[in-house]
């Protein structure tokens, strides 16, 4: 397969321009991938319900760079074919939010068809959060409430779980790992601020816009649940 057609996703444990900080070093990575002048950015909301506010981020952070922003609304939907107007697209960035339910939406409106689709024809997939671990097989989420669960129903691009905000929320290791060792599928890792970029289903690279972070490979070896560290390469 050339390297135009690779199928490229980029998981973000946290930030990005979710944060409402300073444009993200993240976000250029991600958009250097396209190695395009003005590439089309579609922003997903759907995890947030599409909500006013997470949109308006998008475009605040986005609009004054390079690139062509747009966004898919399907809590209030006016595109009606979906299908075009997304594989039109770049980069497809997914927000973060509630994981299942962005999940049973998608699959009501055909979307995890179409960014089946799009992965195929070499469009940068992203997301956040929700938007990051929806790519995999598995991942822990806070879908169902305060407590986190395990969640098997991904898009399954990706083998394996995921789990983001790994340095952030206490509960977010010990569960992961109590996971994994009860037979969960294995997988990654993330802190916030930390990418992980997929080139065809494996792992390419893992990229931080600050110092610290780290995103980790879980699975259990014999009865133990080990973690190693993967290292990853500070955006300049």
């Amino acid at each position: 397969m050339s390297e135009a057609l690779s199928k490229r996703i980029v998981a973000l444990g946290g930030g990005g321009f979710s944060d409402g900080g300073p444009w993200s070093k993240l976000d250029d990575y991600i958009l250097g991938l396209t190695r395009k002048p003005r590439p089309r950015v579609c922003f997903l909301p759907t995890a947030g319900g599409d909500a006013d506010s997470y949109v308006a981020l998008f475009y605040r952070a986005f609009s004054p760079k390079d690139c062509q922003p747009s966004d898919l609304a399907l809590f209030r939907r006016t595109v009606v074919d979906l299908r075009p107007f997304l594989l039109e697209q770049d980069v497809i960035y997914v927000g973060g939010g509630n994981t299942a339910n962005m999940l049973a939406i998608w699959r009501s409106h055909g979307v995890d068809r179409i960014l089946r689709e799009a992965w195929d024809q070499g469009i940068v997939l992203a997301g956040i959060s929700a938007g990051a671990i929806c790519w995999f097989e598995a991942s822990v989420t806070d879908s169902f409430g305060l407590n986190l669960a395990g969640l098997r129903d991904g898009l399954g691009l990706i083998s394996g779980s995921a789990c983001p905000h790994y340095n952030s929320e206490e509960r977010r290791r010990p569960v992961y790992r109590q996971l994994v060792g009860s037979g969960f599928p294995p997988g990654y890792a993330i802190d916030d601020q930390v990418g992980l970029h997929f080139v065809d289903g494996e792992l390419a690279e893992v990229v931080s816009s600050v110092e610290g972070r780290s995103a980790y490979e879980v699975r259990l070896e014999g009865a133990a649940v080990r973690e190693r560290p993967l290292t990853p390469r500070i955006l300049s």
